[in-house]
């Protein structure tokens, strides 16, 4: 890996663990392509037994579509991969208190490896956050940091607390979750025995989908499969900023309003340019879902086995939209548990 800033290109320091670059303030990232000789590991590696979640076929309007259960990670969503090579990072940088910010499943799985790891762990949730998140938050041992207001005010608390000079440990700007998130391209062509033809996910700050895309290409590279699959990146339409950027350009217009799927609630992803650039390249595409189709994707996910949070339900609109035009095979990401929404 060779993380640096990808304004000035200034090195990640070789100690302590800032969240943007001390020269410029820019956003680090990992400049050179992900290899499959790289190991989600680090240093003192932290986990809870996360990745190797199942992939199961069920029949959608005919076609065999396949869904990777990534709400069965240790902490309930798909966070946990990411999550284990961050704070796996932190611990081996000698952090012993840091903080994050969360709808609920970063804060979570934040939580969980932070208390694996022996670190002190505060979250900042909007006090929106669903009920049972922020229980599980607190039963790990974190500081829960209820925020008034939508999920942006968080972002802005956790940011002045890290200008003070706490370590923040944030999934959206720190580029180390990114080879987590990786390996769950690796495991679904392992799984299926060969490149999926597209492959759906809800997306806010789209680390998930980037990560994994990284992981796709990665396979590439190998000569493992021949091209990259489609992603297909969905939102909430009450605020959908990287589909209005893949769409018209930008996100200047985008508002955030109220959604029951809180976990892609973000106004503003740091990562965004990289989202859609990464979006363009597979030939893949954003989805929009208005809020009315959300239960009702949860509910036909339910009838096939699957009990998500409606977070992951979006996913279900934008198969049923595009499923007579997708390459075989589909893999559908359903993210998070069920259990952890209360309406």
């Amino acid at each position: 890996m060779k993380i640096a800033c990808i304004a000035c290109g200034e090195p990640y320091p070789n100690s302590g663990a800032p969240y943007k670059c001390p020269n410029c303030g820019g956003l680090f990232d990992d400049l050179e392509p992900l290899t499959l000789s790289l190991k989600p590991s680090t240093l003192n590696r932290i986990t809870l037994g996360e990745g190797n979640t199942p992939l199961l076929s069920a029949k959608v309007l005919g076609r065999e579509v396949y869904f990777k259960c990534e709400y069965l990670n240790p902490s309930g969503s798909f966070k946990d991969r990411g999550t284990s090579t961050l704070i796996s990072f932190l611990a081996s940088r000698g952090v012993k208190e840091a903080i994050e910010d969360s709808s609920g499943n970063a804060g979570a799985s934040f939580a969980a490896y932070a208390a694996r790891a022996g670190i002190k762990a505060r979250v900042y949730v909007p006090d929106s956050a669903s009920g049972p998140k922020r229980k599980q938050i607190e039963t790990y041992g974190a500081e829960l940091i209820p925020i008034q207001g939508p999920r942006s005010k968080a972002s802005e608390a956790v940011m002045q607390a890290a200008e003070a000079g706490m370590v923040y440990a944030s999934h959206a700007y720190l580029p180390f979750n990114l080879p987590g998130y990786a390996t769950c391209a690796y495991e679904i062509y392992g799984q299926l025995g060969r490149s999926p033809g597209a492959v759906i996910l809800p997306a806010g700050q789209g680390g998930f989908l980037l990560g994994m895309a990284r992981g796709f290409e990665a396979l590439l590279l190998a000569d493992k499969i021949q091209k990259l699959p489609m992603m297909i990146g969905v939102q909430a339409s009450a605020c959908a900023p990287l589909y209005a950027l893949w769409k018209n350009g930008t996100m200047n217009d985008v508002v955030e309003s109220p959604t029951i799927a809180e976990g892609v609630r973000n106004r503003w992803p740091v990562r965004a340019e990289a989202v859609v650039e990464m979006t363009r390249r597979s030939g893949g595409r954003f989805v929009a879902v208005d809020e009315a189709f959300i239960l009702s994707g949860r509910d036909a996910l339910a009838r096939l086995g699957f009990y998500v949070e409606p977070t992951s339900a979006l996913a279900w609109h934008a198969l049923e939209e595009s499923i007579l035009t997708l390459p075989d095979p589909v893999v559908v990401v359903l993210t998070g548990s069920g259990l952890k929404y209360l309406s």
